[in-house]
């Protein structure tokens, strides 16, 4: 694992506004269904992106299926995808997106020539991080037990 300074991924998270997450899931026991709902509460604008749910509404808003889709700036691509797929999404997001800051890949997930390549471009790469769990941690919300997952069910 990579390793990112504290500081580094506060300041990413903190100017940070708007995220497209690629790869987001309508089902709410998927980790980016999850992640991108905490990402929404906690203030930042998320664009969902799914070719497989284009058109549909998630939390308020219309799934994309795909990131040249998007008319406003996009700050970060959270990237929710195997590590083969990343390629293309990093090369769309350079070419398509106004704004964008920081490409983000999920625990797991990691590719070096694309991250070099946005990296060139002077886009800030996170790779195997979670954007939830780093933001917890990071802003004091992580609680005794370990992390919080912000699942809210009311069958609990």
């Amino acid at each position: 694992m990579t390793v990112y300074s504290d500081d580094l991924l506060k300041e990413v998270l903190t100017r940070a506004k708007v995220i497209a997450v690629v790869g987001v899931s309508v089902n709410p026991v998927r980790p980016s269904y999850y992640v991108a709902r905490y990402l929404g509460l906690k203030g930042y604008t998320v664009i969902p992106v799914n070719p497989l749910h284009t058109g549909e509404s998630l939390f308020g808003r219309r799934i994309v299926g795909s990131l040249s889709e998007i008319d406003q700036p996009v700050d970060m691509v959270d990237i929710f995808r195997r590590s083969e797929a990343v390629p293309p999404i990093v090369d769309e997001a350079l070419e398509q997106l106004q704004g964008l800051r920081t490409i983000w890949m999920q625990i797991g997930v990691r590719h070096a020539e694309a991250a070099a390549k946005a990296e060139a471009r002077s886009v800030t790469v996170i790779q195997d991080r979670c954007p939830k769990i780093e933001y917890q941690r990071l802003f004091g919300e992580l609680r005794m037990g370990g992390f919080a997952t912000g699942i809210i069910s009311s069958k609990l």
